[in-house]
């Protein structure tokens, strides 16, 4: 987006600005971008159109960071989903502002909308759940779009688990009545407590993904240890190839 600063890396223009430059008077689609997500977008053109497509890309996850240094000789620090998440809430309570969540369980949007009531009480909070479906169908995306419309937050948070949650935003960016729509995943979880973020500790070394993995080894082993051998192959390969084209 033009005004933010931004770097280019494997194709992608990520957001390399401070988040409070982030304007909030123009409807923006916000995504973020893993070394996970970028190898399923590397075979699913939709999902990879979505990510090039964003208004901003955040690096989220170290990966990013070290690919950025890798190929570019360029350091980047990591912004996550929780990071925007977290920068978003305080500002909106600063303005009075309200937030929808869509996505996850009823128990966990509960669990979401009781803490934020008692953390950020100046914020108007509502949100919905989707039915759980490996892809929408034209009326459950209506019915997800009225529903947010009803409410025209000002921040829509969505959390639907990557690249479901992309492909949806982008498609439906125009029809949405909010001026920044985030797409982010885990954090439902990880604001509603159903599952435990790895500590700062882990975070601030860069570690995030191992003590996630370490966490969740069943679930997580394929995000991290097979993919992570998959994004390998793929910095070398362009580390061979040389610069990029951006994928628009």
């Amino acid at each position: 987006m033009k005004g933010l600063k931004t770097e280019e890396c494997l194709g992608y223009s990520l957001f390399v600005d401070e988040l409070k430059n982030i304007p909030f008077n123009s409807k923006l689609e916000i995504n973020t971008v893993n070394q996970y997500s970028y190898c399923i977008a590397e075979e699913d053109k939709e999902f990879q159109k979505a990510l090039a497509h964003a208004d901003i890309l955040l690096p989220d996850g170290i990966g990013m960071v070290w690919a950025t240094r890798f190929l570019k000789g360029k350091k980047i620090k990591k912004i996550a989903g929780a990071d925007l998440h977290d920068f978003l809430l305080h500002k909106l309570n600063e303005t009075n502002g309200s937030c929808f969540y869509l996505g996850a369980s009823e128990d966990t949007l509960t669990k979401i909308e009781k803490r934020l009531k008692s953390e950020f009480p100046n914020i108007s909070v509502a949100s919905y759940s989707p039915p759980y479906k490996s892809s929408f169908d034209q009326h459950d995306s209506e019915m997800m779009v009225n529903a947010v419309n009803a409410f025209r937050p000002d921040v829509l948070f969505v959390g639907m688990t990557a690249p479901k949650q992309e492909k949806w935003s982008h498609a439906h960016k125009e029809n949405l009545n909010t001026s920044l729509i985030c797409s982010i995943g885990a954090v439902f979880d990880f604001y509603a407590g159903t599952v435990r973020r790895p500590s700062k500790i882990w975070i601030n070394l860069g570690f995030e993904w191992l003590g996630r993995l370490l966490n969740e080894p069943k679930r997580m082993w394929k995000r991290y240890i097979y993919y992570g051998i998959v994004f390998l192959y793929y910095l070398i390969k362009e580390k061979i190839k040389g610069k990029p084209s951006i994928k628009r």
